[in-house]
């Protein structure tokens, strides 16, 4: 089930805790990627929080956001860099994008294997992808007001498990939004205070969203080896030689004049 678009806009902008989620989430990606200058990057889902950092120095910048969520024009200050899509096929080239980050866009997607698919295809060789995915043991997905509490929360195994069978090499994982889900001033204001605690302790326990980062994978051909042998060994240039040629024998007269003039 996809969230509407207008309420991750009003969550993530216009509300007090949707502005501390996204302040928490964009720290921990510039923690991560702190620079991606000449390079494309894009994402899925509902991103745009995390796509402005890299507005200025990024080569291309592409907000993908799936049909059923519906799309908003962003960025508000510059030029449109987000595009309604279908979850199957993204307007991207094949190997493309240096960089992708998935937010509200797996969890929520009834095809997740097809979406894993084509995160897999548009990354180039060496690039990164970055998962957002709600934590099933956190309190982030027992709650629905926030994006969080909607579609399919993960255990850090089951979406691990499930990014390596899709030919993805798992480089790190973090957990993020220790903070309480609650819109009650001492819980929000304590937010910065949770998430320093959280960071020492374990990464399954509280936290109410798994970071996985992640790099593409490329399988080496599969099949057996065919070895061809040369029985003998061929010339540069055998075949095309040319016989040599015989030898002409003039027979002339002696009493032809014409005859000695050519030679005889």
């Amino acid at each position: 089930m996809h969230f509407d678009v207008q309420d991750l806009r009003d969550f993530y902008y216009r509300s007090t805790m949707g502005r501390s989620v996204q302040s928490v989430l964009r720290t921990r990606v510039k923690e991560i990627w702190p620079e991606a200058k000449g390079q494309t990057v894009a994402g899925f889902g509902f991103a745009v929080p995390l796509l402005r950092p890299y507005l200025q120095e990024a080569r291309r910048i592409i907000a993908m956001m799936p049909g059923p969520q519906g799309v908003m024009p962003w960025p508000a200050d510059g030029l449109n860099a987000s595009v309604l899509v279908e979850e199957t096929a993204w307007p991207v080239e094949t190997g493309h994008v240096d960089k992708l980050l998935i937010l509200h866009g797996l969890e929520t997607s009834e095809q997740p294997s097809v979406v894993l698919d084509e995160c897999w295809r548009a990354l180039g060789p060496g690039g990164r992808a970055l998962f957002f995915v709600p934590n099933r043991a956190g309190l982030w997905s027992r709650s629905d007001r926030t994006p969080f509490g909607y579609g399919r929360p993960y255990t850090l195994g089951q979406v691990e498990k499930q990014l390596r069978m899709h030919h993805f090499a798992i480089e790190q994982h973090f957990s993020v939004l220790y903070q309480i889900p609650s819109t009650r001033r001492f819980w929000v204001k304590s937010a910065g205070l949770m998430e320093r605690m959280g960071r020492h302790l374990p990464r399954f326990l509280a936290g109410g969203v798994f970071i996985i980062e992640v790099s593409k994978r490329v399988m080496n051909p599969k099949g057996k080896a065919v070895r061809t042998e040369v029985k003998s060994q061929l010339g540069a240039l055998e075949g095309l030689s040319r016989p040599a040629a015989k030898p002409v024998t003039w027979y002339c007269d002696r009493h032809d004049i014409r005859a000695l003039y050519r030679g005889c």
